[in-house]
């Protein structure tokens, strides 16, 4: 189940094997996971302002929200979705202050992408990263954020001090909803490696300490975009993004369109 952040119990379990990609309307449900509860708190103030509305009535293109206020992470997502043919959509950002859910990665997604989509108006993607060590059963997980920001690149290795196993998987699921109340999809990428003393340039999270069991010996940090994003987990992540998308373009433009219309209203 997820947490309300006014809750003081923190679920720290161990992260449960999940499927790669499924699809909720409304409330986020998976045969695998507790049904996820309605949360009913989005106020009308939360709608897009009239200068928001305005901007998306002007695109070409329909547009894809992506929830975040790192240039680098739009970058990323920017680069991978243009690979192949040109996409029917246009993609922008913004940067959303959400309520931190505590639960499992696919349920987080999940309630995550419908809030999103009620506070843009329209037609979001949405990304949550776990870093998972398994000799601590699948832990930091999605709380990674926070333990590199009190332990740094140097307590993540230490966390591990006593263990032989030092293998971990990077985590992302990024989850998509053509806008208010339409059905969420979500996409979950992969990549197995260990976790070292930092190495590379220091200024993108924890991939200085994060070393891909197909990187060569490198560590993310230490990799070129280009070779990076072919193994990554944002990657794998984003290539099902792009498949889904790609195959279901005119409805999922039609769907945008239709929701775009309804906020300009």
């Amino acid at each position: 189940m997820l947490i309300r952040p006014q809750q003081t119990l923190v679920l720290f379990s161990a992260l449960s094997a999940s499927r790669p990609f499924f699809s909720v309307r409304g409330v986020p449900t998976v045969s695998a996971f507790h049904t996820v509860a309605t949360h009913n708190y989005i106020s009308q103030s939360h709608r897009p302002h009239s200068h928001q509305r305005r901007n998306m009535s002007a695109d070409s293109n329909p547009t894809i929200t992506f929830v975040t206020g790192n240039k680098k992470k739009l970058e990323e997502v920017q680069q991978i979705l243009s690979k192949g043919t040109p996409l029917p959509f246009a993609i922008t950002n913004q940067k959303i202050d959400l309520p931190e859910l505590q639960g499992e990665p696919l349920e987080i997604a999940a309630e995550k992408c419908k809030l999103a989509a009620e506070r843009v108006g329209g037609a979001v993607l949405t990304e949550d990263t776990s870093l998972c060590f398994n000799a601590l059963n699948g832990m930091p997980g999605p709380y990674i954020k926070w333990f590199l920001e009190k332990c740094g690149h140097d307590g993540l290795n230490r966390m591990l001090d006593g263990f032989d196993d030092r293998s971990a998987y990077a985590q992302t699921v990024v989850a998509f909803s053509a806008g208010p109340g339409e059905e969420i999809q979500v996409f979950d990428g992969r990549t197995n490696g260990k976790i070292v003393q930092p190495r590379g340039p220091l200024d993108f999270g924890w991939d200085p300490v994060f070393e891909p069991d197909e990187s060569g010996g490198k560590t993310y940090a230490e990799m070129e975009k280009d070779a990076k994003n072919k193994i990554s987990h944002r990657g794998r992540s984003l290539a099902k993004v792009r498949v889904y998308l790609a195959d279901n373009a005119e409805a999922l433009g039609n769907a945008i369109k239709k929701r775009k219309l309804e906020s300009l209203a």
